[in-house]
C-alpha cells in the first residue's frame, strides 16, 4: 500500500513524498481511512510507530478540502496532549506535514507566554494543539473560539490520565460541540481508558495493530533487583560499564529527580533533572544539551500511576 491510494491530498503526497515516506506504516495504513471518513478512533500505537502522522494527515485534507470549499475559517482541529514538549512536537508535525497547504498551526502550553500565544491565535488557527490547563485558561478567559471544532484528538490519552488530568479534559469537554469526530491515541488501553471512551466517542472504530498493551518491539527491558539506597550507585556504574551516551532516569517525584541528579554529578556523570517545577526555558535548554550531547544523563520526574507504581527509577538507552 502506498501513501497515494489513501486518498490524501496531492499536495499533502508532494510533502510526504519530499520527506522521504515511503510505505504508511500499519497504524497509518488502518487509521488515515478511517479519520477520512469522519468516524471516531480508538488507535492504539506505540510510540514511534508514526501515530502523529495517522492522525494529523488526514486532518490536514480534510483542513484543505473545507477551505478549497469556502467554509468557516476558525478552529477546526483541536489536539490535547498531555505534556509541553509533545505539544511541541505535535505542532511541528503539522506544520511539517502541511509545509505546501494554506493552513495554520498554533502550539499553546503553560510555563510560556501567554500572550505570545493568543497574538498567534488571532493571526488565524485551524488546528490548535495545547495541553489541558493552557486550554481551559484559553477558554475560561474567553480568548479562543471554539464553537466550530469539527474533530478533537486526544494524544496520549493513557498518560493525561494517569496525569491527573480527567478534570481538566471533562471541564474542556463542555465547551466544545457536541457534534464533532473525537480520536483516541493511547499506547495502553487499560479500565479508565474505556470508561472515558465509553463517554466521548460515538460508535468508534477501534484499532489495533499489536496485540494489546505490548512493548514497543525496539526496548528491551531488563529487572536489577537492588536497595533503594544502592540504585544511584548501580546506575553509575551501568552507565559507566557500558559507557552510556544518552540516558533518561524516570523517577517518582520532581524531588527525587533532583536528588538522583545531584548524586550523578558527584560521580562525575554529566547530568540535568527534568520537570515540571522548571521553567520553560529551563526545560528546553536541558532538552538542547541533551540532543547535543552536551549531557549524559537526563532525569525526569514522572507522576506515578497504577501502571508503574512497583518501579521507581527506569533506565532507558537511547544510543
Amino acid at each position: 500500500m502506498s501513501f497515494a491510494s489513501l486518498g490524501l491530498h496531492q499536495d499533502i503526497l508532494n510533502q510526504v513524498n519530499e520527506l522521504g515516506y515511503t510505505t504508511p506504516t500499519p497504524i497509518q495504513c488502518a487509521a488515515i481511512p478511517v479519520v477520512l471518513m469522519g468516524k471516531d478512533v480508538m488507535a492504539g500505537a506505540q510510540t514511534g510507530t508514526g501515530k502523529t502522522a495517522a492522525f494529523a494527515l488526514p486532518l490536514l485534507h480534510r483542513i484543505q478540502h473545507n477551505k478549497s470549499t469556502n467554509q468557516a475559517q476558525c478552529i477546526q482541529v483541536l489536539v490535547l496532549t498531555p505534556t509541553r514538549e509533545l505539544a511541541q512536537q505535535v505542532h511541528a508535525s503539522f506544520v511539517k506535514y502541511g509545509q505546501n497547504l494554506s493552513i495554520r498551526s498554533v502550539v499553546a502550553y503553560g510555563g510560556a507566554s501567554l500572550n505570545v500565544q493568543v497574538d498567534a491565535l488571532q493571526q488565524g488557527c485551524d488546528v490548535l494543539v495545547a495541553t489541558p490547563g493552557r486550554l481551559l485558561e484559553l477558554i475560561m478567559k474567553k480568548l479562543i473560539n471554539v464553537s466550530a471544532l469539527q474533530t478533537l484528538v486526544l494524544d496520549e490519552a493513557d498518560r493525561m490520565l494517569d496525569m491527573g488530568f480527567i478534570i481538566d479534559i471533562q471541564r474542556i469537554l463542555k465547551n466544545l460541540p457536541q457534534t464533532r469526530q473525537t480520536l483516541f491515541f493511547s499506547a495502553t488501553f487499560n479500565d479508565d481508558i474505556f470508561a472515558l471512551s465509553k463517554t466521548l466517542l460515538k460508535e468508534p472504530q477501534l484499532i489495533e495493530v499489536d496485540s494489546r498493551n505490548t512493548t514497543a518491539t525496539q526496548v528491551e527491558q531488563r529487572i536489577y533487583a537492588v536497595d533503594k539506597k544502592r540504585k544511584s550507585a548501580l546506575l553509575s556504574f551501568l552507565i559507566g560499564s557500558k559507557n552510556w551516551q544518552q540516558v533518561l532516569i524516570f523517577t517518582r517525584t520532581k524531588q527525587g529527580a533532583d536528588e538522583l541528579a545531584n548524586e550523578m554529578q558527584k560521580d562525575g556523570i554529566a547530568t540535568q533533572s527534568f520537570h515540571g517545577d522548571k521553567s520553560q526555558g529551563a526545560r528546553e535548554r536541558v532538552l538542547a544539551d541533551f540532543k547535543a550531547g552536551k549531557v549524559r544523563g537526563s532525569y525526569r520526574n514522572r507522576r506515578c500511576s497504577k501502571r508503574h507504581r512497583h518501579r521507581s527509577i527506569t533506565v532507558c538507552d537511547q544510543s
